[in-house]
């Protein structure tokens, strides 16, 4: 991801792409003005550590600006296929996208969180928009086959994958339609200030 990213990005010296780790940020401390993270941080393994890494790098009165993904309800496909899959894993269904992405979704625990952290000013707005596919496969497929939800299926038996990537393709071709298919996705952007 980093190397696409680099080589989509005009030369420019003030730029520059590496990897780090969120809860130690290789930056000296008040070094930004700004610190973005777009949907990363429902995938920390400590978000308390990574928030006060945030933190540290900004300049005082600098900004962290971040977004995550509302609980799963408000996002119809992944619904859609967490359903699905609940069907016809019954006994032990995938829950990999109500847990991890969308499951940091509750405004005042990210709000008491960032404060604990010691930001201020914490704003919180919630956007909702169409997600929009060319088939009910597109987004079955991506989030069977392109998540870290592919584990917990293929867990079951690795010849269950695509199975259920094509039993989440029906499951939305029933409520959306077997063309193109639209329906809401929805999320939170937070910027709080250091």
């Amino acid at each position: 991801m980093i190397d696409y990213a680099a080589a989509r990005q005009t030369s420019d010296s003030r730029v520059g792409w590496r990897q780090a780790d969120a809860k130690a940020l290789p930056f000296d401390d008040a070094a930004f003005d700004l610190v973005c993270c777009q949907f990363g941080v429902m995938f920390f393994p400590d978000r308390q550590s990574g928030y006060r890494e945030a933190k540290r790098v900004l300049k005082p009165g600098g900004f962290f600006l971040f977004s995550v993904w509302d609980r799963v309800e408000e996002n119809v496909f992944a619904n859609d296929v967490t359903n699905a899959l609940a069907e016809i894993f019954p006994n032990d269904p995938p829950r990999f996208l109500a847990r991890t992405p969308h499951g940091y979704h509750d405004p005042e625990l990210i709000c008491r969180e960032l404060k604990r952290a010691g930001f201020s000013c914490v704003s919180i707005e919630t956007k909702a928009q169409q997600s929009r596919a060319s088939s009910p496969r597109d987004p079955a497929f991506a989030y069977c086959q392109g998540t870290p939800l592919r584990n917990e299926i293929e867990a079951k038996g690795m010849e269950k994958l695509e199975a259920a990537t094509e039993f989440a393709a029906t499951w939305i071709a029933k409520k959306h339609g077997r063309g193109e298919v639209t329906a809401k996705i929805q999320a939170h952007v937070i910027l709080a200030m250091a």
